[in-house]
């Protein structure tokens, strides 16, 4: 055999080493070309930082509200506790207060003092109380209207408080149960 190729063997050795030429087109329009994909390759590219902007924003937001929200359910849980120690405390009358033992006047300082640091640590991790004030305006985003009732609030408005909401952060934890008015009784 020689050394010379065989002739199908030449045009494939040919055209893989040697760049793609092509003598019609103008050098011109190769830079136009190059421009357009040079253009395009710069839009992908601005399309992709923007996504992996909106990736990291997304990633702290998320960070950012489970660090608020983590603890979501168990302050639900400590809910019912801060309204059976409301509830012991309504449970003796102003009244008798001044009758009470030595030992009963302690009792009930314990229960309120117990009370006031559940709210201030439930405060201190972003869970607050809902306003549900007789006369404030409804809103069916944080309160739950259990009745309707005549009183001397205006119709619409919360006419008595039953249970209070409280909310975590922006999100609502628990909504005040109220009672909403019908206006005055004719």
């Amino acid at each position: 055999m020689s050394d010379e190729n065989k002739p199908g063997e030449t045009a494939e050795i040919d055209a893989a080493q040697t760049p793609e030429t092509d003598a019609s087109v103008a050098p011109e329009e190769t830079i136009l070309k190059l421009e357009a994909e040079k253009a395009e390759m710069n839009g992908q590219i601005l399309r992709l930082l923007a996504d992996l902007d909106n990736t990291r924003k997304r990633a702290d937001r998320q960070v950012s509200e489970a660090r608020v929200y983590a603890i979501e359910k168990f302050a639900g849980d400590l809910l019912s506790v801060a309204d059976n120690l409301a509830r012991a405390l309504e449970a003796l009358p102003e009244s008798e207060r001044e009758s009470l033992t030595d030992a009963g006047k302690n009792l009930l300082g314990g229960i309120e003092m117990t009370a006031k640091e559940l709210h201030t640590v439930l405060g201190r991790h972003g869970v607050a109380p809902i306003a549900a004030d007789p006369g404030a305006a409804f809103d069916p985003n944080v309160h739950q209207a259990v009745a309707q009732i005549p009183s001397p609030q205006p119709s619409g408005t919360i006419a008595q408080l039953f249970q209070p909401g409280w909310r975590i952060g922006e999100r609502t934890l628990r909504a005040a149960m109220v009672a909403v008015s019908t206006g005055p009784a004719n």
